[in-house]
């Protein structure tokens, strides 16, 4: 199920205050609690506040695809809620053998090549008053055929915003990425901010 972000009619400020001078202390404040009221000028100043921060915070461990993914293919014009991961915004950027056929968005017949690896920025607003907070770095990494059946072949992990892996269970992920078995688990940005591949 594809949820679609909606603007709100009436656009809130977002503002960005600096407690320290080296302003690795700056909170990203939108006052808004709900993700699905934001305007999409609010959801790429919001992403610009945050953007800084989530790199820092991914890159303190040693993952390597932390390090890398900001440098292959960005899958979206900005952030977006698709419903799932906590209803937190989410960019998707794909590697070098994921991006051709990632991009092309096709919902059937979907086969990853071996390797493929997806990373998804994530941020979750924060209750109201609070600022908005990093989120894991989700990825799913496409194994040779027959490494990981129970999963299609799919490997899911992540990064935490204090760069520590995220400990998590690859049912927990692959039971809601099942429902989109025939694009091979793959779950899209929403339609309106893919990017145009054309």
């Amino acid at each position: 199920m594809r949820f679609i972000l909606a603007a709100a009619a009436a656009a809130t400020a977002l503002t960005a205050t600096s407690a320290l001078a080296d302003g690795h202390a700056e909170k990203c404040l939108v006052d808004q609690t709900d993700p699905f009221e934001l305007s999409e000028e609010q959801v790429i100043d919001l992403y610009a506040c945050m953007e800084a921060k989530m790199v820092a915070g991914y890159t303190k461990g040693d993952s390597t695809i932390a390090a890398e993914y900001r440098s292959w293919t960005n899958s979206a014009t900005r952030p977006a809620v698709a419903g799932a991961h906590g209803e937190r915004f989410l960019q998707t950027f794909a590697n070098d053998v994921a991006a051709e056929q990632y991009l092309k968005f096709e919902d059937e017949g979907v086969v990853m090549p071996a390797g493929s690896i997806l990373a998804k920025e994530s941020i979750k607003l924060g209750k109201e008053g609070k600022p908005a907070r990093v989120g894991p770095l989700f990825i799913m990494e496409k194994l040779a055929a027959g490494e990981a059946p129970d999963t299609g072949d799919w490997f899911y992990s992540g990064v935490q915003p204090n760069g520590k892996p995220l400990k998590i269970k690859q049912s927990f992920c692959h039971d809601c990425h099942v429902g989109w078995e025939d694009s091979d688990m793959l779950a899209y940005p929403v339609e309106e901010v893919r990017v145009s591949t054309n």
